[in-house]
């Protein structure tokens, strides 16, 4: 038998933050750190911000998140649900260059029971996607096996960034 190891994702299981310190909202407190590296943000715009997805179904996840803390879409203004698609369209612009995915996922859980990871913050999912990119560790096992430290998936994404629209 082969073992992976993955003990990052020990904090996960046990639903405490990495540093060990429980904090209030992921999505609040990341941005106002100002270590945007450190906590894989990849692009600021005025309403919303880009940021990897830590625990990943694939490779390049991004997820758009608007600073404004709000658990559904209909509580936000149309100038941040903009800037959410727009985000989303350079998400898509920059993975396209870094991985030439055959397709993607776009999406927003609304809500515990859709599956919402934290859903007191609502946030877009954009997830590259490839043929057979489900194998027999993610039907078998219940695994994903992600080949790319994240921090060489933050350094490509931000050298890919496309130039901004407006957002």
């Amino acid at each position: 038998m082969q073992y992976l190891w993955s003990p990052w994702r020990m904090a996960y299981l046990r639903s405490e933050s990495p540093s060990g310190v429980s904090t209030g909202c992921i999505f609040c407190d990341k941005p106002a750190e100002q270590r945007d590296a450190e906590n894989l943000i990849v692009h600021r715009g005025q309403l919303a911000y880009v940021i990897l997805n830590r625990y990943p179904y694939n490779n390049g996840h991004m997820m758009v998140v608007p600073y404004q803390h709000v658990a559904t879409l209909e509580a936000l203004e149309a100038p941040a649900l903009s800037e959410i698609m727009l985000l989303a369209k350079q998400a898509l612009a920059a993975l396209r260059a870094m991985y030439h995915p055959q397709a993607f996922n776009l999406g927003v859980n609304i809500g515990a029971a859709a599956g919402a990871g934290i859903a007191d913050h609502v946030h877009m999912h954009v997830v590259p996607r490839w043929s057979g990119d489900s194998n027999f560790m993610t039907t078998v096992a219940s695994t994903r096996v992600i080949p790319e430290d994240l921090n060489d998936t933050y350094q490509l994404a931000v050298a890919h960034w496309p130039a901004s629209e407006s957002a």
